[in-house]
């Protein structure tokens, strides 16, 4: 039989124990304390995973300001070089002799001088948060910064990829909104769930854009799911982004019951 007392300090175990079956009459107590000490107090603890999230947070911001620093100046350049040969070409062109040519010459200008104010405020803040991560390395500035210079690279990061996104969109209609009509299989009911599935899958990308989706047209299916829905996306690069989603769509799955584990259930976008 054994007792166990605790306080904060301390446990103290009491343990009886018999002899063995050849000597009933003789008994024994044993009694032993054990302390045991707090060597790191919850400061200290809190302060080792703090420094540890430091770390981790210095090697992503020099990760992403290297990043911004290797790409950011040759996108600048080739921006500016952009603008002043659409300047050059307005100047020496009569805007009144082809008012949709000039219409367009004058978007590529607007669109050239946005992009060369955007490089320049993330040249800036890439900058700001090197500079932020070497204070954070001389313990002048405290852990708060550091995660402002963090989610300054990240933004940073974030308009390097649509940067580099619309370089890609060179196709005559890219730039242009778009309509995405799923159309469900002949899996059954599967297949018209999986149609309704993508259909909220599209309308939430849309939104993390920043940008809404409108249903135009939409079939409901009887026993549950759609039959068929066109989706409409008035945001500028709609079709380039979602060209690539042409075809079909599968969705690989089992359930309970079924004769097959895995079926396919097919939609048309």
């Amino acid at each position: 039989m054994a007792k166990m007392a605790a306080d904060p300090f301390s446990v103290r175990t009491e343990a009886t124990c018999s002899s063995s079956p050849l000597n009933l009459r003789s008994s024994k107590t044993a009694t032993f304390r054990i302390r045991a000490h707090n060597n790191q107090h919850t400061d200290d603890k809190n302060r080792f995973y703090k420094e540890l999230g430091t770390f981790a947070l210095k090697r992503k911001i020099e990760d992403l300001v290297l990043r911004a620093e290797m790409l950011a100046p040759t996108a600048l350049e080739f921006e500016e070089a952009r603008r002043l040969k659409q300047e050059e070409i307005i100047r020496e062109y009569d805007l009144w002799h082809d008012v949709a040519k000039s219409n367009e010459d004058l978007v590529q200008l607007a669109e050239s001088a946005k992009a060369v104010d955007a490089l320049k405020d993330l040249r800036y803040k890439a900058e700001e948060a090197k500079l932020i991560t070497e204070l954070a390395g001389m313990d002048s500035i405290n852990y708060d910064f550091l995660k402002q210079a963090y989610t300054a690279c990240v933004s940073v990061n974030k308009t390097l990829d649509k940067y580099e996104m619309s370089k890609l969109l060179r196709e005559p209609y890219d730039m242009e909104g778009a309509c995405v009509t799923i159309e469900s299989g002949n899996e059954g009911i599967y297949s018209k769930i999986w149609a309704e599935k993508l259909t909220r899958m599209y309308i939430k990308w849309a939104e993390k854009q920043g940008h809404k989706a409108r249903i135009v047209e939409k079939q409901d299916s009887e026993s549950g799911g759609i039959k068929y829905v066109m989706i409409e996306l008035e945001f500028k690069s709609a079709y380039g982004y979602l060209s690539g989603e042409r075809g079909i769509h599968c969705m690989n799955g089992s359930s309970e019951g079924w004769s097959c584990c895995d079926r396919c259930y097919s939609s048309f976008s």
